[in-house]
């Protein structure tokens, strides 16, 4: 393991005023999203939708590194050029998605553990040799009634969590931890922090065990939201006082960084969160002053608009380019606490 390394990558993930955009998708879900606005489910168009994102002008002004799929990592451009060949050229660093999905949990109704530990070696191993530097794995936490989640289900997503994180940096990858609590459901925000807190502290505890170097490890949870179904939602600054809290207390100062899922927000609001973090906890014109950076990780809260442009049409790309990059400078602002809803007015281009 080369820990100077895997602590450099970490941290230019986390460079000053940049994020990831997560476009890791499984082909089900790419084909549902395509569904949704009328685009032909084929590998073709999945093709070349990803490489609309990837060629986007200046993309890495804002966007340090993309977040891909079995599928995409494989994937070349219309002239023949890797996509991964083509996301180094732009100047970002890929990751790679290694779950094999969540599957249900025995002996707990309802409830879900992620699986894909089994040959996931070699499978990093080969990722590696494609070009990925880091990589990703999702553990799915619902809040249900009375004692959902589990202890059974926190812990046995936290040590998978862990197991896969010592495996990436036992082959040079950094690993990008995402224990997500999900957004669906009538909880409050304060059952939500009281979740995320206890399964945060299973997964570090878990680390811990396995030994896993947390200079070298980046941590993508959720930000803490009451549930969909809630009657009360929340304002930005109660997302980000209730969310930093949480952080506070349960993840360690060593971590390199903390990049946000977006978790079904929609674009705007996921930047106007974020923005509250950093503007809360920072003087004017200054980064926040906690022990670790806060970027962001979005997929949906950065592809939507995109995606809806675009429609599969050749003569709509330049303009979901635009679309795509706005939403990365959005979120750019937001980590140096100078988002603004005025930001939303007009999509401006280079």
């Amino acid at each position: 393991m080369n820990t100077h390394a895997l602590i450099q990558t970490a941290q230019a993930i986390v460079a000053k005023g940049k994020g990831l955009l997560a476009m890791d998708e499984s082909t089900s879900t790419c084909n549902r999203r395509f569904a949704s606005v009328g685009i032909a489910q084929t590998l073709e168009m999945r093709r070349s939708y990803r490489e609309l994102l990837l060629s986007a002008p200046s993309l890495s002004d804002c966007i340090s590194g993309v977040i891909l799929y079995d599928e995409t990592i494989r994937q070349t451009r219309a002239d023949g050029t890797p996509l991964v060949q083509l996301a180094h050229d732009a100047g970002m660093l890929v990751g790679i998605k290694v779950d094999t999905g969540a599957k249900d949990l025995a002996g707990h109704p309802g409830e879900k553990v992620t699986e894909g530990l089994d040959g996931l070696r070699e499978r990093l191993q080969g990722y590696m040799e494609m070009g990925a530097r880091f990589a990703k794995w999702r553990g799915v936490i619902t809040v249900g009634d009375g004692p959902m989640p589990s202890p059974a289900c926190i812990d046995a997503n936290a040590h998978a969590l862990a197991r896969y994180a010592a495996l990436c940096h036992e082959v040079g990858l950094v690993p990008l931890i995402e224990p997500e609590v999900l957004m669906t459901g009538a909880h409050t925000q304060a059952r939500c922090q009281a979740v995320t807190e206890e399964v945060l502290r299973s997964v570090f505890a878990h680390l811990d065990v396995q030994g896993v170097l947390l200079e070298a490890v980046l941590l993508k949870p959720n930000m803490v939201i009451a549930g969909l179904s809630c009657v009360t939602q929340n304002t930005p600054q109660d997302v980000a006082i209730a969310t930093v809290q949480c952080l506070l207390r349960t993840v360690p100062a060593a971590i390199a960084g903390i990049t946000f899922l977006s978790g079904g927000q929609s674009g705007e609001l996921a930047s106007s969160r974020l923005n509250a973090m950093h503007t809360r906890h920072a003087k004017p014109g200054q980064m926040v002053t906690l022990p670790w950076p806060l970027s962001f990780s979005f997929a949906r809260a950065l592809q939507h608009p995109t995606l809806e442009i675009w429609s599969g049409q050749q003569a709509n790309k330049k303009a979901a380019q635009d679309a795509l990059r706005h939403r990365a400078r959005c979120n750019s602002a937001a980590l140096k606490g100078n988002y603004s809803a005025e930001m939303e007015k007009a999509m401006d281009t280079p």
